[in-house]
This record gives structure tokens, sequence and C-alpha cells, in this order.
């Protein structure tokens, strides 16, 4: 809880007075220091009905040529602002002012008001009434990107199941000679495809196979083998395990111990089919799979070697992989709703509403602290792991968000 603010409480579209918040040390007449992101350190200040009037005729002069006088943007590089955290708008401009953000217009826009103009304009945004959600066409439309919103793992099993005869329904070979696909890093199994599909791996059922998938088939065919549950070959494993696993030791610094390495782009042999195992180092030997590594260690390897080493790792039980399926548009909503508020309806004085935002704006932002180009630890922490499409449906599903404002209660120090 910020201190001298009391309790908070989302009520309609009531503001409490104008309440605003400023830095610390500002309200008390000293300069603070700029401001690293909207997490300033805040205290409440109190705007009445005379401050936010000049709060209104700053936004004349500096805002509205943008931002409007009701605060509802119609560019879409520009966001709408009409009930926003009054803390959250003072707090950005200071940004905007000390070179904290890359816009240069809102940095020359903000640039020669002071604090006290800062906090009056503030206060006059975000005592008008929010943006009313999406609705209509608009609705239908950000609600349709939502729902477009692939399931990877679910596209991943779809096109597996065409290689289900070969390789086992889940991954787990059932044929001597085709590999299991469980327990392989993604990295590991999309590169390898890609090589069969570029030809860098020659194989004369493979390459047709690979060519037929395109670029998101492969990343989702490899996310839904690596979540497979990791099961040995039901395949018989000709040769020695146990002189195999003597000549394993040399094998351990990549393919980890027993087969199970935590390298994403080696694969794991654990399991793995004995007769492809041996297939695959004959093939290193002979240059037909080229990589300079591993074709010198088979070169050391004679058939009865390599049967060995193929029952070692065949009777070993492979690990799961680090693999992990991407959060459901409703799952990122639970993670952003615990800063930012219910349906994106903020009672943080830090944090923006996110509620009835352009969905255009929305997705620009969170791009920006993808790329680091808006600088914050916990929204690059946050943005990291989106992808395009999460990025796309969370700025939907705001945008159809009510927005409402906040009523911030003071309450008598203990």
């Amino acid at each position: 809880m910020t201190r001298g603010l009391g309790r908070v409480f989302s009520a309609g579209w009531v503001l409490c007075a104008g309440l605003v918040l400023a830095g610390a040390a500002q309200a008390q007449g000293k300069s603070a220091p700029p401001p690293k992101d909207a997490t300033t350190d805040l205290r409440a200040v109190y705007a009445g009905a005379s401050e936010i009037a000049e709060g209104r005729k700053v936004a004349q002069s500096s805002c509205a040529s943008c931002h409007g006088m009701d605060g509802l943007s119609t560019g879409r590089a520009v966001p709408n602002i009409a009930g926003q955290r009054p803390g959250y708008l003072y707090a950005e401009m200071r940004v905007y002012q000390q070179g904290g953000r890359p816009d240069k217009s809102m940095g020359e826009a903000v640039k020669f008001l002071s604090d006290d103009a800062l906090i009056k304009v503030a206060a006059y945004y975000g005592s008008l009434e929010p943006a009313a959600a999406a609705s209509g066409a608009e609705a239908k439309a950000a609600g349709a990107k939502t729902a477009a919103k692939a399931d990877p793992v679910k596209a991943g099993k779809t096109v597996a199941e065409g290689c289900a005869s070969c390789h086992g329904d889940t991954g787990v070979s059932e044929m001597a000679g085709m590999p299991s696909l469980v327990a392989l890093d993604p990295k590991y199994f999309y590169d390898a495809t890609l090589a069969y599909k570029n030809g860098q791996r020659k194989h004369d059922m493979m390459k047709p196979v690979a060519a037929a998938m395109s670029d998101a088939d492969l990343k989702n065919t490899a996310l839904y083998y690596a979540l497979q549950k990791p099961a040995p070959a039901k395949t018989p494993p000709p040769g020695d395990a146990g002189a195999g696993g003597r000549a394993a030791a040399a094998c351990a610094g990549c393919h980890g111990e027993k087969g199970a390495t935590s390298t994403p782009t080696v694969p794991n042999l654990a399991g793995q089919d004995a007769e492809y195992f041996v297939e695959a180092m004959t093939a290193y030997k002979k240059g037909a799979r080229g990589d300079e590594t591993m074709k010198g260690v088979a070169a050391t390897l004679d058939e009865a070697s390599m049967k060995n080493l193929a029952a070692y790792y065949a009777k070993q039980q492979p690990l799961p992989t680090k693999a992990r399926a991407p959060l459901s548009t409703v799952e990122w909503v639970q993670r952003c709703d615990r800063c930012h508020g219910v349906n994106g309806n903020s009672t943080d004085p830090h944090m923006p509403a996110l509620a009835g935002q352009r969905a255009e704006y929305h997705e620009r932002v969170l791009h920006a602290y993808r790329t680091g180009e808006r600088k914050s630890s916990a929204m690059s922490a946050m943005s990291g792991s989106l992808s395009e499409a999460d990025v796309e449906a969370l700025a939907a599903y705001y945008a159809r968000q009510k927005p409402r404002s906040v009523i911030f209660v003071p309450v008598p120090a203990k």
C-alpha cells in the first residue's frame, strides 16, 4: 500500500476529489530525482475542482492535439488516457521528461511542464470518464483474434497423427529402425527435421514428409513430442548392453549420464531404438550426416561396438524434457491481473489500467517491453515469453473489458 493512501476501492466512474499522487520529495517542495520508471515512490496530493480546471488548460495547450480534450485517442499509436490512474500518468510524464521513453513527441510535449502542471493535468485526465470497452464490430473482431490463438500442442498432435504409423502414437517407436521422437528437446527435433527438409540429412522417406510441413508445423510437432510421457522404444535391442555401457562413458560429456542430456541441440539417447541408433552412427561414419564431431567418433567404432552402445542406450529410461506448454490467454490474463487489477482495472496508483485500452496501442507497448525499447524489469520478464499470438490475444481481451474508475480513500495513520 502506498504511504498516505489508506484503503483503495473500485467504484464505478467516481474519482475522489481529483486525488493524484506525486513523488514524495516533490510534494514536500524539494527537487525529486529522475524516476526510473512508473514505480516512483508516491504520496497523496489532493487536487480540487480549481486544480482540475487548471489541468484542463494544460491539456488544451500541451496534450489535446494527440489525446483529445476527452482523453480518447483516435490515433493507432496514441493511448486512451481518460480515467487513467492519475499517479501513473504523473509518473509516466516524469519518465518522458527525463528521456526514459523513446517517444520524442511525448518528451517534447511535457519537456517544459512544471511538476505542478504535471499533477494538475494528470488530475484532469484522471477525472474524465474512461473510454468505453470495444463494442459492436470492433469487439467482434477483437474476440475473433483472441479465439484464433491456436493451441500449439493440439496443433502439433494433429500433425503428429501422420507420423504415428512409423514413430508410434506418442512418439515411442514400436518399429525397429524407426526412431523414438519422445524425450527430444524441441530445438533438436526442429533442427533435425529442418535438416531433412533442406536436404542436409539424406533420407528418401523423411524428405517429402518434412517438405510438407510448415515452420509452424515443425515447432508445434516438436513441442507435442517433447511433452509426451517418455518411455523406451518397444523394439528389441541387439548387442551387449554391458559392453556398451562401458563404452558409453566417452559419450556422457555431450549426451549426458545414461544418455539423458540437458543440452537442447544434442539428442537424448536414452530409450532410443537400437537399430535406428546403429543406422545413424553408420551415416555419420560414411559422411551421409554432416557433423564433424560425430563423424570423428563414429570413425573409431566398428559395427559390433555400435550395436553394443545401441543396446545400452535402448535399455535406459528417458527423462522428461524441460519443455513447457505455453500459457493460454486465460492464464496470461490471470498473471497480468495480479498487478493491473481484475479485468485490467488497476487499484494500484503505480499501475496503469488496461481495460478499454486501444488494442493496437497495447500491442505496440508490449512489443516495446519485449525488445527492451521500454525499460521495466518486471514487464520485460513478463513479456519476454509472450508469443506474437499471445500479444494480440491479450490486447484484444483488455480492449473488450469495461473500464472503471477508482476511489482512493485516505484513513488516519495508526
